[in-house]
């Protein structure tokens, strides 16, 4: 995660210097794409639950899922989220909120239906331990140069700059320049930002392990969830993609995902093998 993030800030800083020494007066797009970020950044949690027709949940509502929250904040000495629910057949779950004092956790009625509660602990403690990580504030300003690149391909596309010449003298086309730079930096900050995106999934796979010390039942609950996926209907599973990078597993089911280097998650059989290896080290212990 480390090198990936460092990766990315390297392409932020060639594409900013390509900028600058093509003469664009980028302060405008920059300006636009933070506040688009600051908006994200403030406002994921509320974005995400009006997104996904979640309402939170009081302990009345929802007494054996705040007692569950209640269960692994305490022994993750961590703050309690709000907690929320989501009506949707999709079995899925999702952490957000731009630290631990605004986070929110929601849970599908789909999988509340279908996991035993020590599966849904499993799942519980994954999204608990995205939380921790501060994930939401971490690929949030990990696709700040996603939105800079795209805007920047905006800008040379509906301004003209793609067919303005450099001096007028019949160079070469800086707005051409811009729209090719943008285009490849909005490419490697896509495949970098989602492979970012795996490394936390699978760092939360850990952490939500080693908390609840029960690796197997995380394991169950991402078999049968994944196995679930298959028979939700396809138009829901349409609907539900877009989050993806908010689930605790892909909306996809089995043959519809691209090559995994577009994936926002690990593949299933990595994520066990992870799981595996962690019961084995408990063992060990």
């Amino acid at each position: 995660m480390v090198v990936t993030m460092f990766l990315l800030g390297l392409l932020y800083v060639v594409f900013v210097g390509v900028l600058i020494a093509l003469g664009v007066q980028a302060l405008a797009v920059l300006v636009l794409a933070g506040g688009l970020l600051l908006v994200q950044y403030f406002l994921s949690d509320r974005i995400a639950l009006f997104a996904m027709h979640g309402r939170e949940v009081s302990p009345q509502e929802a007494p054996e899922l705040h007692g569950l929250i209640d269960r692994l904040c305490a022994l993750a000495d961590m703050p309690k989220p709000r907690v929320a629910i989501a009506d949707s057949d999709v079995p899925n779950a999702f952490a957000t909120g731009r630290n631990q004092k605004r986070a929110v956790v929601c849970v599908t009625t789909g999988i509340l239906r279908r996991l035993e509660p020590q599966e849904l602990e499993g799942v519980i403690a994954h999204e608990l331990s995205h939380v921790a990580h501060r994930d939401v504030a971490v690929m949030t300003i990990a696709s700040f140069l996603g939105i800079v690149a795209g805007l920047m391909t905006r800008f040379a596309l509906y301004s003209g700059l793609a067919g303005r010449r450099n001096g007028g003298q019949g160079g070469v086309p800086v707005g051409a320049i811009i729209l090719l730079v943008s285009v490849l930096v909005y490419a490697v900050s896509f495949l970098l930002t989602r492979a970012l995106s795996r490394y936390r999934e699978l760092a939360a796979d850990r952490a939500g392990a080693l908390l609840t010390q029960r690796p197997s039942a995380l394991a169950s609950a991402l078999t049968k969830v994944t196995g679930d996926m298959a028979r939700i209907p396809t138009r829901d599973l349409r609907e539900a993609e877009p989050f993806n990078a908010f689930y605790f597993a892909p909306a996809l089911a089995k043959g519809q995902s691209l090559a995994t280097l577009f994936a926002t998650h690990p593949p299933l059989e990595r994520r066990l093998q992870q799981l595996a290896d962690i019961s084995a080290q408990l063992g060990r212990g």
